[in-house]
């Protein structure tokens, strides 16, 4: 049987995943963008990403340093995404016997621009040959217990909402691939929110989650862990100019980057209707796209006042 005929990755961690943790200092383990134990009167945040090349990137476009940083970015979103602060970092490397000492070093000018940015001290990893470059970091993070922000906490009535734009790096990739000229910077050097933002958001918020797989498949899990419902409103997903034209250029809906695309790394959070002003006051970059619901009600997105059942987001073995 291969991943595929049993559903994708997703189906796959359920599989090997499913016996509980018997240990009192895991807060956390697997089911969120970072596993959560206890270290006094913090939590320590853990998190791992892997990028393989042709896959995750692809070296005819992006730089090595930009390979760098886009590893970085990925994992500092989960710390952000679970109201951390990132603190230190290792990265595994595959290297193939032709891999150049250059393309090594612009990696690691990549991801030092990046740690700089959030703080982050690389303090060591592994290096071992393959037949492909594969690029590994595991990060490391702290938050403050009362800060904490999860999946499984998102409450009926809650206000589902999401930092900055969405659709950038799928719409870059979509030019990409279709030999198209375009705006790019979304694809090859995306950003996550900082820590602080995360901070702010995480004194309101009683869910979020990070956008590395759409908006769809983001919120699926929302409503998975917490189990509730949820409606998207498809007319108030946030969209950047350049991804609408991108969109226009390759003949797709920008719509659908943002809900089934992903590496956005961008913030979806669910907060109570009377917390929305006070967050305002503090932190202002997010818009409004859904509403929690009763779990009886389903999750489906609301457009041109009809009910459309979502795809799935982005799944490796789909």
């Amino acid at each position: 049987m291969k991943i595929k005929d049993i559903g994708g990755e997703f189906e796959l961690i359920k599989r090997i995943t499913g016996k509980a943790v018997n240990d009192k200092n895991v807060i956390k383990g697997i089911g969120d963008d970072c596993a959560v134990i206890y270290n006094g009167n913090k939590y320590l945040l853990v998190t791992t990403d892997m990028m393989v090349e042709n896959d995750h990137f692809n070296l005819k476009w992006q730089t090595p340093q930009q390979v760098g940083m886009k590893l970085m970015e990925a994992n500092v979103s989960d710390i952000v995404s679970m109201g951390g602060k990132p603190t230190y970092a290792f990265i595994s490397m595959s290297l193939t016997k032709e891999t150049s000492v250059e393309l090594i070093e612009g990696i690691y000018e990549g991801l030092h621009i990046s740690a700089k940015i959030h703080k982050v001290i690389i303090l060591g990893g592994d290096t071992t040959h393959g037949t492909e470059h594969v690029f590994n970091l595991t990060l490391l993070g702290e938050v403050d217990k009362s800060l904490v922000k999860y999946r499984s906490c998102a409450r009926e009535g809650d206000i589902i909402c999401v930092t900055g734009k969405l659709g950038g790096s799928t719409a870059g990739l979509k030019l990409l691939l279709n030999n198209k000229d375009g705006y790019l910077l979304d694809h090859l050097e995306p950003k996550s929110r900082l820590a602080s933002e995360g901070e702010i958001i995480s004194r309101y918020a009683n869910s979020m989650i990070d956008v590395s797989d759409g908006l769809g498949s983001e919120v699926r899990h929302i409503c998975e862990e917490s189990n509730v419902g949820a409606r998207i409103d498809y007319d108030k997903i946030p969209l950047s100019d350049e991804t609408i034209k991108s969109a226009e250029i390759v003949g797709e809906n920008p719509e659908d980057f943002a809900l089934y695309g992903g590496e956005d790394f961008e913030l979806v959070f669910t907060i109570p209707q009377n917390k929305i002003n006070f967050l305002k006051k503090e932190f202002n970059e997010f818009s409004i796209v859904g509403e929690i619901l009763d779990s009886n009600k389903g999750f489906f997105i609301l457009k041109n006042n009809k009910k459309v059942v979502p795809k799935s987001g982005y799944n490796h073995f789909g």
